[in-house]
């Protein structure tokens, strides 16, 4: 349960009318998307949805991608290791078009514009947060990949920095329903003052377009 003692995903979708809200889309990038090891396979499902979002808030709309880097002998830490099981992910080998973003995304920046990041989190060794802070965003809704990793990464870095993050359940795919399933239960049992769970629908609604 949530602080309050009632399920997150259950309380009426806050009107956002009187925030500053900023959309903030995790890695939908090729990479992702199309036939690679790296495959999100519910990533086709969810695009139309994050689209939507994404077109009718475009100029409030961050696309972040996750941007390799060079060669394992460039990352530092556990990070070495991790692009040596993945060494044909790295930038002197991958095809260049996979880091970009999805086409129906790609075509809306601008106005949406695109960050690019070097970890899971997009407010680690970016200037992310100045951004936001100079517009007054006080609202983050996330959307995008994986819900257990980058997207897990991006929503606890918001949380540290005290923006309310809003969650959309129907624009976030995994390559694993049980660690998805996992994510979206810690984020409603455990982060109900902070974290708010809704669909596309209510948001929509509740978030009217400038």
């Amino acid at each position: 349960m949530s602080e309050n003692g009632r399920p997150a995903q259950e309380r009426e979708c806050p009107d956002l009318s009187g925030r500053v809200v900023a959309h903030l889309c995790i890695d939908m990038q090729k990479m992702f998307g199309e036939e690679t090891d790296w495959r999100t396979p519910w990533m086709d499902r969810v695009l139309p949805v994050v689209e939507e979002i994404a077109r009718r808030h475009a100029a409030e709309t961050v696309f972040t991608r996750f941007i390799p880097p060079s060669s394992p002998e460039e990352a530092e830490g556990s990070w070495r290791a991790y692009f040596e099981r993945w060494r044909d992910f790295t930038l002197d080998r991958i095809d260049p078009e996979l880091l970009k973003l999805l086409d129906p995304l790609a075509r809306l920046t601008p106005p949406a514009t695109v960050l690019d990041k070097p970890g899971y989190s997009p407010f680690h060794g970016t200037p992310l947060d100045e951004q936001l802070r100079g517009r007054g965003v006080d609202t983050l809704v996330i959307t995008g990949a994986e819900t257990d990793m980058c997207v897990a990464a991006a929503v606890l870095s918001a949380v540290e920095r005290g923006y309310f993050v809003v969650l959309v359940k129907d624009a976030l795919c995994s390559s694993s329903d049980d660690t998805h399933d996992a994510l979206i239960k810690l984020y409603a049992q455990r982060f109900g003052q902070q974290i708010f769970l809704t669909t596309a629908e209510p948001l929509l609604a509740a978030w009217p377009e400038r």
